[in-house]
């Protein structure tokens, strides 16, 4: 067994129970999340109908008018496979009004409020059915810092932020995901050809064995680049690391009273607080 390998029936059962318990914990009804035609949340959405029942679980895919209808397709197929509600709400209207008044050819921008579009709509679902917002980030993402923050970073639970994305597939195998979700190329279809792995010039399976020699193992760089990992991309996935720290920790506060929240004050939210 590989360094990344896991116990698939273990980590399945956990994840199911994290799911159920977390729901139950706060009095919710249920879970949204949005299902983008991609593995991370194919999974997740395959999770919580299993730890849930589907009529406790509202996928939501968000669609811009540049998206792949392939996408859309795998995301419907899944939900039929799961028999559990896909809504569809086009983004299309509000993110062209928004653009209409501040023209910009960033395709980074366009995509970060595309991102941050999506999850208004399935925070505003939440509200109004009572159901909690299922988050759909890996490890790698979130170590990586390959997310929007308050776009697809933003959640009330995650069943899948410590899994890398090569462990997502060992579970999405394991579950018999449908093939055609198992064999496409990672991408956050933000724009016509948009892929993951271009954008962060290193595969994912190159990622997650440093990334798990340097977090879960604590190995410095210099003992990676000794057992034979590439240096520029040791050095690319460390300061990528370093650099999206803030992403992964609740906005600072400054300190002026003898309890501050997030740093006195840090009541777990199953304590009733």
């Amino acid at each position: 067994m590989s360094d990344l390998e896991i116990n698939p029936n273990l980590a399945c059962h956990i994840l199911r129970l994290f799911i159920r318990e977390e729901v139950l914990k706060v009095g919710a009804t249920g879970v949204v999340l949005g299902v983008s035609g991609g593995i991370d949340s194919a999974l997740a959405f395959t999770l919580a109908v299993q730890a849930l029942g589907a009529e406790a679980v509202v996928g939501v895919a968000l669609p811009y008018r540049q998206s792949s209808p392939e996408s859309l397709e795998d995301a419907q197929h899944l939900a039929r496979s799961l028999e559990a509600e896909l809504e569809v709400v086009d983004i299309t209207p509000q993110i062209d009004a928004y653009f209409l008044a501040r023209p910009t050819d960033d395709q980074n921008r366009r995509g970060n409020k595309m991102a941050r579009e999506r999850m208004s709509v399935l925070y505003d679902i939440s509200q109004s059915r009572s159901l909690l917002v299922l988050g759909t980030s890996n490890k790698s993402e979130l170590l990586l810092g390959y997310g929007t923050l308050h776009g697809d970073m933003a959640h009330a639970l995650n069943p899948l932020g410590d899994l890398y994305k090569t462990q997502v597939y060992q579970l999405a195998h394991h579950l018999r995901l449908p093939d055609r979700l198992l064999s496409k190329r990672p991408s956050a279809d933000l724009f016509e050809g948009q892929l993951d792995e271009d954008d962060l010039g290193f595969t994912y399976a190159q990622a997650d064995q440093i990334l798990y020699q340097m977090v879960d193992r604590r190995l410095p760089p210099e003992e990676l680049t000794r057992l034979g990992f590439p240096e520029p991309v040791v050095s690319a996935v460390l300061e990528r690391v370093r650099r999206n720290q803030f992403k992964r920790r609740p906005p600072l506060i400054a300190k002026l009273s003898a309890r501050t929240i997030e740093i006195d004050f840090r009541y777990p939210r199953d304590w009733g607080c």
